[in-house]
């Protein structure tokens, strides 16, 4: 979809800030429930996670080395049936009640939603077209032809390469402002470049703290 001119663009993460827990884990554990015999794998995610916790393996190359020795293999038709079945399934069930009420008010509004996320392409842009969204930037997948690869297809969208994906956003919206939803440390970097923030559910401390450098908290149930 062309960009087209908008007065603001309203940026929202997924995980923690719309819904109310990782989409990730839930996708891979229902996966699993879906093809019960994929869970015999389960032992050889243990060398992966050990190399991220010796720090021989970031973030991303875990998230994909996970999905690789998990799901590798399973046909696109297949796989697009069950992330378009999961992705109704956290529309119904796991979203901040709050998060539609905003999402309508910014399409009000006449502002752009970008959601923007480090969970994989599986499902994200499914999610991000059931609630409205004009534009989805995610994380990448490798697919072999028609059979799911599951390692990244790219730079996973989390932290420093959001900033990266948000000023590319910017460079299709001369003159638009942003305001950008999140919920952890990673999504300060590239909320602290935006002309407003929304942090989703901060701690007391950790409230304070943001409140004192320009961003608004807000709690969602």
């Amino acid at each position: 979809m062309n960009a087209g001119a908008a007065t603001r663009l309203a940026v929202f993460d997924l995980d923690g800030t719309l819904t109310r827990h990782d989409t990730y884990v839930s996708f891979v554990g229902a996966a699993l429930r879906r093809w019960p015999a994929r869970a015999l794998r389960l032992p050889a995610v243990l060398v992966p996670l050990l190399g991220y916790a010796c720090r021989l393996l970031d973030r991303g190359a875990l998230k994909g080395a996970i999905l690789h020795l998990l799901l590798a293999g399973l046909d696109r038709r297949h796989l697009d049936a069950f992330a378009e079945a999961f992705a109704h399934a956290v529309l119904e069930r796991g979203l901040h009640a709050e998060a539609r009420q905003v999402l309508a008010g910014h399409l009000a509004a006449g502002d752009r939603l970008v959601l923007m996320s480090a969970s994989p392409d599986l499902y994200v842009p499914r999610i991000g077209r059931l609630l409205g969204f004009h534009e989805t930037v995610c994380t990448a997948v490798r697919w072999n032809g028609d059979r799911l690869d599951g390692r990244l297809a790219g730079a996973n969208c989390r932290g420093a390469e959001k900033s990266h994906r948000l000023e590319a956003l910017k460079a299709r919206q001369p003159g638009a402002s942003v305001i950008a939803y999140g919920n952890s440390a990673s999504d300060l970097d590239h909320m602290a470049s935006c002309e407003a923030a929304v942090y989703v559910n901060a701690g007391p401390r950790e409230a304070e703290r943001l409140a004192a450098a320009g961003i608004q908290v807000v709690q969602w149930h």
